[in-house]
């Protein structure tokens, strides 16, 4: 039954994570470009911070790797989006502490559950599944280092690439550990990645044929 409700949470926020790329690809489809509204950053700040407790419960480091760098890039998308600010303080203020405090918590709870973390699977298991989350988090870093030199929130076409790596990665990691959180969430994606990049090939080709 713990395990049942594990799966519930990591579930849920796949739902939160499947739904971001619905709502983006559905506001690309309409404006027939790549957009980065910022509903797609609320549902993405929600559900990594959902995961990221999904990946504590199921002693998963290369789950908590990734949460922790792309985290407080969805809060820098919304900064520039002029939504943060709107969040009341309480609010944003335990956004910002949450994964500190539960890292403080995983530190506090001694010796056994950092061992937990690094032993139940095999040293070559956890540094495959790390390098997929370090892939598909490495998009946020792109996506956010791209997105500060024009000043503007986007979703380039080395951030689909990205995605798409990672998540192949990702789900023969979640096939090895019997997640079907992982497993499924992630071949959810795959259709939104390559459809966000032939949206960007063709508005560079049509920007081309217009000069």
């Amino acid at each position: 039954m713990e395990n049942y409700w594990f799966f519930a949470l990591g579930f849920t926020a796949q739902a939160l994570f499947s739904a971001r790329m619905l709502v983006q690809w559905i506001l690309s489809e309409k404006l027939r470009k790549v957009v980065s509204p910022v509903i797609y950053w609320q549902l993405s700040l929600l559900a990594s911070f959902l995961f990221f407790i999904y990946g504590w419960l199921r002693a998963d480091f290369a789950i908590i790797l990734g949460q922790l760098f792309s985290y407080y890039i969805y809060i820098w998308n919304l900064n520039i989006q002029n939504y943060w600010k709107k969040i009341h303080v309480v609010f944003r203020t335990i956004i910002l502490l949450t994964p500190a405090i539960i890292s403080c918590m995983l530190l506090v709870t001694g010796k056994g559950s950092i061992e937990r973390l690094w032993t139940e699977m095999s040293l070559g298991l956890l540094i495959f599944g790390s390098i997929g989350q370090v892939i598909f988090t490495f998009r946020f870093i792109y996506q956010w280092w791209y997105s500060r030199r024009l000043g503007a929130s986007v979703l380039p076409n080395g951030f689909w690439i990205l995605s798409m790596a990672g998540s192949l990665c990702i789900v023969l990691y979640g096939i090895y550990r019997r997640d079907p959180v992982l497993t499924l969430g992630q071949l959810a994606g795959f259709l939104t990645y390559s459809r966000n990049l032939f949206l960007n090939k063709k508005n560079k080709y049509e920007d081309i044929g217009n000069r």
